[in-house]
């Protein structure tokens, strides 16, 4: 390939670089802060969170709340390794990754039925999209309002199937953690409003 060539790829390949590089929101209880610190060129979160939003019936707040709870808004956040002998870095916990914290199973289910192949899950329009069809599917399949945090999370976490068994009835952990993200998602919707979103 010349040299001419492989320089009209080099826009390209700066943009895709700077869009993997969005900063970690500073305050991240505040979604007002959150969106403002990530509406530049790069990518606007506001605006791909509530294309998330229109597209599979789930509120803004709880779209945020979900990511917030489950990566603390780093793009690029795994399960901590077990340590082998108390010091040896050993496997993950899981296969979880990026702002959504999807599994691999669970995103390659996702791109296949969205046909959003290229979706990366470091990437935050395509983790809110992810989000989104996730908690709608949990609402046409397992009849939870798409309003209803504190379930949907449940069932982000415990999956579809393992929601429907009731797996985590006999966990307290993962009801307060639910509970802590209905919260959340209550503090989001709550500053949406005052910050004019």
């Amino acid at each position: 390939m010349s040299v001419s060539r492989s320089l009209r790829f080099l826009p390209l390949l700066l943009l895709l670089a700077l869009s993997a590089c969005a900063s970690k929101p500073d305050r991240i209880n505040n979604v007002c802060s959150v969106f403002d610190q990530n509406s530049g060129f790069v990518g606007n979160w506001h605006r791909s969170a509530s294309s998330a939003s229109r597209q599979y019936g789930i509120p803004v707040h709880i779209l945020m709340a979900t990511i917030r709870m489950e990566s603390g808004f780093e793009g690029r956040a795994r399960p901590p390794r077990k340590k082998i002998l108390g010091f040896i870095p050993g496997k993950r916990a899981s296969t979880a990754y990026g702002y959504s914290q999807a599994l691999d199973g669970t995103w390659t289910e996702y791109q296949r039925a969205t046909g959003r192949h290229m979706a990366r899950r470091n990437n935050f329009a395509d983790a809110v999209d992810f989000v989104g069809w996730y908690h709608n599917k949990s609402a046409t399949t397992l009849g939870i309002a798409p309003h209803d945090a504190y379930n949907l999370y449940l069932a982000y976490y415990s999956g579809h199937a393992g929601y429907r068994r009731g797996s985590w009835r006999s966990n307290t952990s993962i009801q307060n953690y639910a509970r802590r993200t209905a919260t959340m998602a209550q503090t989001y919707a709550s500053q949406m409003q005052s910050c004019g979103r």
